[in-house]
């Protein structure tokens, strides 16, 4: 891993009521019935099990904790009645989710490959090939006309596995070998590293389970590498030789609220290894040439300080964040005696309106990843920081999305970047620094069609209860009348810092094509318009990420873009904290909310520090083991605040190898929903029993899965095709 670019889815009712009178929705001259639990049999209901807690005078009764239990065979017996339930309950929907699997294959390239990208003398690219679920990885020699190697077919790989990730390979200095990471349960957090000999197509003997991240030194024989614990905190960095038994600790990161990774640089001058927290980031590192020696500190760690260090054949760069200076600021240091501040020189300042997203250098030029009022800039500077030699890459839509590509080689004069918008597909270009020349290179095809002059796209700005104004992007059909019978999809993150970026996504004109209006909230919590933006939705401001999306969904209701009764909201992970908050916040304004793999069970989990991910979030949601933040946190917890009240329909997903939110946080809120709510809307849980966070991990399955999710939205909404 290199240091360049840096930032990267019904319950039984109290009594037997009768049905009430069905509901009919037109489309097209289409009719169909949402789905009714009292149209079906009584779903699966969890053992009452009921264990109290007692924090700070408060009790809690949880019914369901022992569901968290994944050897128990009574838990893995429930989770297969749940998805025997949801399967019985979907049957009559094989239809149209095998009608949406053919549009969103239809606007893939099923056979397709990756623009080539040059390094240390060779092209490297990866394709896909149609029938196929997973990418094969090759190189070329010199030329893109020279022989191809294939490094890594992922398809024959994984052969025979219900769930796997290729986590993506490091080749050695010389070129000769590449270190690779993947597992087989879909896991986000736990990979395999093993070492193969690219002459020879073998692995040399080399493996260690559990690796984070990994780095070369320049002999091309001495591997570098991060290991997770019992909590897959990767928390050790260790050194080793390919032909050495085992490796050798070089150093433990203790404090809980961190992890540790290692990585190289673009100029193969230094190995680094990096410690951070959610506020606070330190940096030691070693001359790559010298893999023997003591790591050095480059700056001690200081509490709510983050930076971090990018080489230069000349000096170094520092990008460097405190509490004065939210949005980061770039200085440039001398390789020598940089530990004495005063010869640090200022080279980007600090703005409150700019945040700095990334960076990557090459020898000439100093390239910068901008966010300004939540959309990206990029940026090009002379490494001699001659102001008048800076320019900007413009671009031409008022909502889009790009991200800065950078350049492989230091001595290049070329940069790639990929624009996208919510009816534009993605784009790679090639910038050409000295010409100020732009070239296409490749843009996303969609074979079945695709004219984006048939589709409006917007900017909107909500008003949130505090008065701060939130934007959200929406796509939708020309022709669509603001009249309140659309339906539409409303979708956040809104956690960490991540923006919500109006993306292109072949999917979801599956919807768009059927009348919907697509929308994506830039909600608090995110960094969409700068770090503050963050820090207002994070910790004791969490709220505000939910009142935000409330803001922006009530936009969509009171300007005619839809009504509660046709809109749909979406999250996934820490965005399903999201909806399920709102869910109980505000269960009216949904007709149906999809939350996958959702963050539910948040009290539970950040009470428990031998969970994964526990201890190193204390800084992103707070420490419940304090009084105030437990408080906090427990005002909100959506699986805690679940209430006597109807709730939309929903459909919750999970995944039993999860590392990220454990498949007991969805099964548990289900079971909870189904034991507590009222009313008639459908409530299902879709469990994997193969895989983790993201799901299925071939490309075909994952389609099966939105194709699943999206014939759920169009039968709330009542179109049946």
């Amino acid at each position: 891993m290199t240091r360049g670019l840096t930032a990267p889815v019904i319950p039984r009712l109290r009594g037997r009521a009768q049905a009430p009178p069905r509901i009919y929705f037109q489309r097209e001259n289409h009719y169909i019935c949402p789905m009714k639990q009292t149209q079906y049999p009584a779903p699966p209901m969890a053992d009452v099990i009921p264990e109290t807690f007692t924090r700070f005078g408060q009790q809690r009764t949880d019914n369901y904790h022992w569901l968290k239990d994944k050897n128990n065979p009574k838990v893995i017996d429930y989770l297969k009645a749940e998805n025997d339930y949801t399967d019985r309950m979907t049957a009559s929907g094989a239809a149209i989710r095998q009608t949406l699997f053919d549009e969103i294959v239809g606007r893939m390239k099923e056979d397709d490959e990756s623009y080539p990208a040059y390094r240390d003398g060779y092209y490297y690219y990866s394709r896909a090939e149609k029938g196929k679920q997973y990418r094969t990885f090759c190189r070329r020699r010199g030329s893109t006309e020279a022989p191809e190697e294939v490094l890594f077919d992922v398809n024959a790989m994984a052969e025979g596995k219900p769930a796997f990730i290729f986590n993506g390979y490091s080749v050695s200095p010389d070129n000769s070998r590449a270190a690779y990471f993947y597992n087989e349960t879909g896991s986000y957090a736990e990979f395999t590293m093993k070492v193969k000999d690219l002459a020879s197509g073998e692995d040399v003997g080399f493996s260690e389970e559990g690796v984070a991240s990994a780095a070369w030194a320049n002999d091309s024989a001495t591997l570098f590498y991060s290991l997770v614990d019992r909590t897959l905190r990767s928390s050790r960095i260790y050194r080793r030789a390919l032909d050495a038994p085992a490796g050798e600790q070089v150093y433990e990161e203790t404090d809980v609220r961190f992890g540790t990774y290692v990585c190289g640089c673009k100029t193969r001058q230094y190995i680094f290894i990096t410690c951070a927290s959610a506020t606070t980031s330190e940096e030691r590192y070693i001359p790559a040439d010298s893999p023997g020696d003591a790591f050095k500190i480059f700056l001690p760690r200081e509490q709510d300080v983050e930076y971090g260090v990018y080489p230069h054949k000349d000096k170094f760069f520092v990008r460097y964040k405190d509490r004065e200076h939210l949005n980061g600021m770039i200085c440039e240091a001398p390789l020598t005696g940089y530990e004495d501040r005063t010869s640090w020189k200022l080279f980007v300042p600090h703005d409150r309106d700019v945040r700095i997203e990334g960076i990557d250098l090459l020898k000439e030029y100093v390239l910068l990843e901008l966010r300004r009022n939540g959309l990206t800039e990029i940026r090009i500077r002379p490494v001699s920081g001659n102001g008048d030699e800076t320019h900007t890459i413009a671009f031409p839509e008022p909502v889009y999305s790009a991200w800065l590509g950078g350049n492989p080689e230091y001595d290049a004069v070329t940069l790639r970047y990929t624009y996208t918008s919510l009816n534009r597909p993605a784009t790679l270009y090639e910038y050409n620094i000295s010409t100020k020349e732009t070239e296409k290179l490749k843009e996303q095809e969609i074979p079945s069609g695709f004219n984006p002059d048939d589709y409006t796209v917007e900017r909107l700005w909500a008003d949130a209860p505090d008065g701060v104004r939130v934007p959200m992007a929406v796509v939708y059909k020309k022709g669509v009348a603001k009249d309140g019978s659309h339906p539409a999809l409303i979708y956040s993150y809104g956690s960490y810092g991540c923006s919500s970026d109006a993306g292109f996504s072949a999917s979801v004109y599956s919807l768009v094509d059927r009348g919907f209006v697509y929308a994506v909230a830039q909600v608090r919590g995110g960094s969409d318009l700068g770090e503050q933006w963050y820090e207002d939705g994070k910790l004791l401001k969490k709220k505000n990420t939910f009142t935000d999306f409330i803001a922006c969904s009530e936009k969509l209701t009171g300007d005619g873009y839809t009504s509660p009764d046709r809109l749909i909201a979406m999250g996934g992970s820490a965005g399903g904290l999201l909806t399920g908050a709102v869910a109980n916040m505000r269960p009216d304004l949904y007709r149906a909310i999809v939350a996958q793999v959702p963050f539910v069970d948040v009290i539970n989990t950040m009470l428990d520090d031998t969970l994964p991910l526990t201890t190193g979030e204390y800084e992103e949601w707070g420490n419940p083991n304090e009084e105030a933040c437990y408080r906090y946190m427990l005002s909100y917890s959506p699986y805690d605040n679940i209430t006597a009240q109807d709730y939309p329909a929903m459909l919750v997903t999970g995944g039993i190898n999860d590392s990220q939110v454990l498949f007991h946080e969805p099964a548990k809120y289900v079971a909870r929903l189904r034991a507590v709510k009222t009313g008639d809307n459908i409530l299902l849980l879709r469990m994997n029993m193969d895989s983790g966070h993201g799901g299925a991990t071939g490309r075909y399955d994952g389609v099966r899965d939105t194709a699943f999710e999206f014939a759920f939205m169009l039968n709330c909404v009542g179109i049946g095709r």
